[in-house]
């Protein structure tokens, strides 16, 4: 086949935007913008963006979109490039604004979806770094369903403090030391001037680096790409070879309905399961299910961290952060290594053209690393997500363990209608040892959007309490309480789920072993108390909350708002 032949059979879906006489209106805007015949003959590939300044995690992808189109050119095609939103957790924590953050995920991949229809593009590469932009770029290229790929643009350095490495949860749980006296302003400032040092996401696996984690092991994202660190000299090459291969992904008709697929989920979870990854991993993959009309459900999810041990010392849980395992040998050796234990399957594509199992079979591990422990010396025999279920959770609630958690606990309910309200009870020293800390109104229709709580939580650990109390939320919760942290629970307190049917000092049981999380309360009294609740006026009657709020679906959907 003639060159030109071959690339033409490579720009087919853009053809109905620029082929023929009467698309010469088309061709003349794009030539507007520089572009030449030439350059509209090739495949046009667009480069999806989520730059933003607004944080470190994004900061510095125009410097990687540069080189995917470098990348993209020298392969032969004409690179697109358009940018997303982003919202930060990290700032945004503790505030009505992280209400936003994961809405955006649903704006993203919107903004992916229809900007790549719009434009007939024959690929995309989606270039995305922080918690939701990853699932949301993702969640696009699902609908989408054109050859393309996911690049994350990679974790943080970590910081450091008094010869110690640090990161941004320090600094929430520094501030709870601060409000009890054992760390002074002077050392509060100096954690917050070391924990952050550059470019990057999250230095932990907490959702960035899990859900980069899964989008290896899933093969959206080329293996071994995403471990890279952003401020890493290789991060731009890496950059260049993602848009050399996209010619290729094109080339082979390499979709994402071909990559994602219910077995590269299982495995997806398993990998989460695996690293002690964000319990966000499970709203994140159900949401790909979801999109990608897989049956997929929250029981088969525990199901699959039951079986995995965790072989991955990581934080928030351990004591490794991304770095860490990049250095060891990376994403791949966890690969090879839970493939050998049949923890994996390897016979799932990759949008690379390789199995996940040729993916990762030249995978090096770092003599002397302890980052990925050997299969017979596993952190924990199992995966720390777990689903409970109960009157209180009907359909499910996702705690993380970590392996010394207590297993069983009875409490008293201390009941609070938003993250403010509870964190201000933290703050006045309010919780005590044994209560359970119920934050509810918080979930994806009445934040609306389920924010992460970790100002709340890691003030309890600055506290000492971490241990000694459990949090239950329709919300989500984010870091650790070094105790158990309930989160997802659903149906929702504003859609009249059990969660709004609380009293102050109810007796809530909690029984991990038997996936039992109950509110004992008889239930006469309960259908009493049902008749009597009036759901609270929305947040926002109005604005993208307000739609965001009437198109949800709950947690044990993914909280998506696509139907």
């Amino acid at each position: 086949m003639a060159v030109a032949d071959q690339t033409y059979a490579l720009n087919a879906n853009s053809r109905t935007l620029l082929a023929g006489s009467d698309r010469a209106g088309a061709r003349a805007m794009l030539k507007a913008i520089g572009l030449t015949d030439e350059d509209l003959s090739k495949p046009l590939i667009a480069v999806a963006n989520t730059w933003t300044e607004i944080g470190p995690c994004n900061i510095h992808l125009r410097l990687l979109s540069a080189k995917i189109k470098e990348g993209i050119k020298r392969a032969g095609g004409t690179p697109l490039e358009f940018n997303s939103i982003s919202i930060s957790d990290g700032i945004t924590m503790g505030t009505q604004g992280m209400k936003a953050s994961l809405v955006s995920r649903e704006i993203i991949a919107d903004g992916i979806e229809l900007v790549a229809r719009a434009n007939y593009f024959d690929g995309v590469i989606a270039l995305s770094a922080c918690d939701k932009t990853i699932p949301g770029a993702i969640m696009a290229l699902l609908r989408l369903d054109i050859p393309s790929m996911m690049l994350y643009g990679g974790t943080i350095y970590p910081g450091s403090y008094q010869g110690e490495p640090i990161d941004i949860v320090s600094v929430y749980e520094a501030i709870g030391k601060y409000q009890t006296g054992q760390i002074t302003e002077e050392e509060l400032y100096a954690i917050e001037n070391a924990a952050c040092p550059g470019p990057g996401a999250c230095g932990g696996q907490f959702t960035a680096n899990t859900m980069a984690t899964i989008a290896q092991i899933i093969g959206i994202c080329p293996m071994g790409m995403a471990d890279v660190p952003a401020e890493d000299e290789a991060k731009l090459e890496v950059a260049e070879r993602a848009g050399e291969l996209m010619l290729r992904v094109i080339e082979n008709d390499i979709r994402p309905s071909k990559v994602i697929t219910k077995t590269a989920l299982e495995n997806g979870i398993a990998s989460a399961a695996a690293t002690g990854g964000s319990t966000n991993a499970v709203l994140h993959t159900l949401a790909f299910a979801r999109e990608a009309g897989i049956d997929f459900t929250i029981d088969e999810i525990e199901s699959i961290s039951k079986r995995t041990p965790i072989i991955a010392d990581m934080r928030p849980t351990g004591k490794y952060v991304a770095l860490d395992l990049y250095r060891a040998g990376g994403v791949a050796l966890l690969a090879q290594r839970m493939l050998a234990g049949g923890y994996l399957n390897g016979n799932t594509l990759t949008v690379t053209g390789q199995t996940l199992a040729e993916a990762v079979a030249t995978a090096q591990e770092t003599p002397g690393q302890q980052v990925v422990r050997p299969l017979d010396n596993p952190i924990k025999d199992s995966g720390g997500l777990v689903i409970l279920k109960g009157n209180l959770a009907p359909r499910g609630a996702v705690v993380k363990l970590k392996g010394d958690e207590a297993q069983y606990h009875r409490g008293p309910a201390r009941v609070f209608d938003s993250e403010e309200s509870a964190f201000e009870a933290v703050q006045n020293r309010e919780i005590k040892k044994g209560d359970v800390v119920i934050i509810r109104y918080e979930g994806p229709v009445g934040g609306p959007g389920m924010r992460e709580m970790l100002q709340t939580t890691a003030a309890l650990v600055g506290q000492g309490l971490g241990p000694d109390v459990i949090l239950i939320t329709d919300g989500r919760f984010s870091g650790g309480t070094r105790g158990l942290m309930i989160g997802h629970v659903a149906p929702e307190a504003m859609i009249g789920g059990p969660l709004a049917l609380i009293e102050e000092d109810d007796e809530i049981e909690v029984d991990v072993s038997q996936r039992r999380i109950s509110l004992l309360v008889d239930d006469i009294e309960l259908a009493q108390r049902r008749a009597a609740w009036i759901a609270p006026q929305p947040n926002y009657p109005s604005g993208v909350l307000a739609k965001y709020a009437r198109l949800v679906q709950q947690a044990d959907d993914g909280a998506i708002t696509s139907l």
